[in-house]
Parts: structure tokens; C-alpha cells; sequence
């Protein structure tokens, strides 16, 4: 019987090492998977390369893994807002080491990840610093940069419901990152609001299949997590 369910998010992340490449979803505070990160803290990995959008929000989520010092690199789009103070001392300290990528760029490199290609001619970055020791290429009269693939060991998702066999089904802006995460992952683990019967999700509203999913773990809603 298929049952990728576990008992708890401590055990569902007790095997990330030290030095592993981890994706998170959420776009700011929609769709992060707090309580997994929770329990990562608890566990306080070394050395970790951090693939998301943005860098934290706070003193919560994807800021506290990286004042916990589990941190060595971020790749994201967006690493400064308002209430990002603690990637701004981290990567002013010289503690963090920071790729800045087009978020279009990130999605389609991502996207490259789990679909098994090689990587993807894009037209965002060409002529700017992002270029730098990069392939470029003219295609059909414009120019166009070469960017390889995102993957990682582990990704770290929010979803609203699951069934045993980890389909899943998100909330609203919720969706964003995770879906992509998911297929571009090693091991993809679902943090989910709810744990539905077999069955009982309508085929057409699930948008991650079990497939890529590895792991679920139950945790309540909390306000953080709320989707827009």
C-alpha cells in the first residue's frame, strides 16, 4: 500500500544534510511551508544552498533558516523588501553568498530542472552584469543568454490538501513555486493544511501528482501561511 505519509515534520526532514541544495516555495509569505521550516531550524543543517523567490520576510520562515546560520548561498529573485533585515546583515557581513536571478528566469530554469532539458535560451539579462561568462546566442535576429537547469535534493512545499499518494491540491497563490519545485527536486516533502481519503480529490483540481511527491506531513493552518 502507498502511504507517503509521516507522523510528524521533525522526522519528514531529519535526513537533509549538511551541504544540501533545498528548494522552498512561497512567494513572500504565501504558500511557505513554516512548519517544515520549523523543524529544519531544529535540526540546524550546515552549509545549505537556498532556492526560492525571495530571501524571508521578518523573523519568520526563510529568514529564521537563515539567521539559524543553516545558510551559505541563496539563489532568488527578489532578496530585499522592507522587512528582509536579516538577509541584509547576513549578505552585508559577508555571511551569505547571493545569485540574483530574473524571476521569469528562476521559473523557467526551475521548470528546465524537472523536465529533463539541458537548460534555456532567454532574452532577460543579455547586455547586463547577469551575462557575465555566460554562452549567448542569436536567435532569429535577437539576442539571447544561456542558462543551465535548477535541481535540488530536497523541496520543501505548501499545499492545502493531499491524499496518501501525495497528489496535491494548493490554495489560490499557494500554487506559485511549488509545483515546479516538486518535479525539480530529489526529494519533494509536502507540507499539507489537510489529508484527504483516497478518492476523494477531483482529478481535474489536482495539480502536483504524487508522482513527484516523496513525503507529506499534516500541520495545521497558521496565519502566516494564508494564501491571497
Amino acid at each position: 500500500m502507498i502511504d507517503k505519509s509521516w507522523n510528524s515534520t521533525d522526522a519528514a526532514v531529519a535526513d537533509i544534510p549538511d551541504g544540501a541544495t533545498i528548494m522552498v516555495g512561497g512567494f513572500g509569505p504565501a504558500g511557505q511551508p513554516y512548519a517544515l521550516l520549523d523543524a529544519l531550524i531544529r535540526r540546524r543543517p550546515r552549509g545549505l544552498t537556498l532556492i526560492s523567490n525571495n530571501a524571508g520576510n521578518g523573523d519568520f520562515g526563510l529568514a529564521a533558516l537563515l539567521k539559524a546560520g543553516c545558510v551559505n548561498k541563496v539563489v532568488c529573485s527578489f532578496p530585499r523588501q522592507s522587512d528582509s533585515w536579516v538577509f541584509d546583515e547576513l549578505y552585508r557581513r559577508g555571511d551569505l553568498e547571493l545569485e540574483l536571478i530574473p524571476q521569469g528566469n528562476l521559473a523557467a530554469r526551475i521548470q528546465a530542472g524537472g523536465s529533463g532539458i539541458g537548460g534555456i535560451y532567454t532574452p532577460t539579462g543579455y547586455g547586463t552584469l547577469l551575462a557575465e561568462n555566460k554562452e549567448t546566442r542569436e536567435i532569429e535576429g535577437r539576442q539571447y543568454l544561456f542558462e543551465l537547469p535548477l535541481k535540488a535534493d530536497f523541496a520543501l512545499i505548501k499545499a492545502e490538501r493531499a491524499d496518501r499518494w501525495g497528489n496535491l491540491v494548493y490554495n489560490k497563490t499557494g500554487r506559485n513555486f511549488g509545483p515546479i519545485m516538486a518535479m525539480a527536486a530529489t526529494c519533494t516533502i509536502a507540507e499539507v493544511e489537510q489529508q484527504v481519503t483516497l478518492g476523494e480529490l477531483d482529478p481535474e483540481s489536482v495539480i502536483t501528482p504524487g508522482i513527484f511527491v516523496q513525503r507529506i506531513v499534516t500541520s495545521p493552518v497558521s496565519h502566516q501561511s494564508l494564501s491571497a
